[in-house]
């Protein structure tokens, strides 16, 4: 039986023309836009290493937002139905690309760093153990094809 399919529509837009397009390769913008119906548009240009805007974000940081973001749901659901409460949860994420000589370039590693609060009652070492079972099952870091590290800090909150 095949797999149940999901499907993703994503519009990005290029609005970095200054009115010579590309004729030069200082002559545009790397800005552009992302949008999806419905949802609030996403301002996005290259790395500043590559011209582009630094107040935007860039293909390389929406990377890292992917699997920090994929493996933060995919620990809260398992934490949910395996009885860890966590209260609050924050992830310090490095995402890691190496450039070659031909400036082309990859990632070769993200370390996710979640620092992870939990009701006072819930079981640390649980809590611990799920990281593992939420990197398995998550979609994003299952597709990649580089190294996804998640040094975990769990915070037993004071009981009330």
């Amino acid at each position: 039986m095949a797999g149940k399919q999901h499907t993703y529509s994503i519009s990005v837009t290029w609005t970095g023309n200054s009115g010579s397009g590309t004729s030069r390769y200082n002559s545009y913008a790397r800005d552009y836009t992302v949008a999806s119906a419905g949802k609030p548009d996403i301002a996005g240009s290259s790395d500043p290493a590559f011209r582009g805007d630094p107040k935007r974000y860039n293909p390389e940081d929406l990377m890292v937002v992917a699997l920090s973001s994929c493996h933060m749901l995919s620990y809260l659901h398992l934490a949910a139905v395996g009885g860890v409460v966590v209260t609050g949860y924050v992830d310090d994420a490095k995402g890691i690309m190496t450039q070659d000589a031909k400036g082309s370039g990859a990632f070769t590693r993200v370390t996710l760093r979640p620092k992870v609060t939990i009701a006072a009652a819930s079981d640390p070492a649980k809590a611990r153990e799920l990281h593992h079972a939420a990197h398995d099952v998550c979609f994003i870091a299952n597709s990649v094809n580089f190294p996804v590290d998640c040094e975990p800090e769990i915070i037993v909150a004071p009981a009330a």
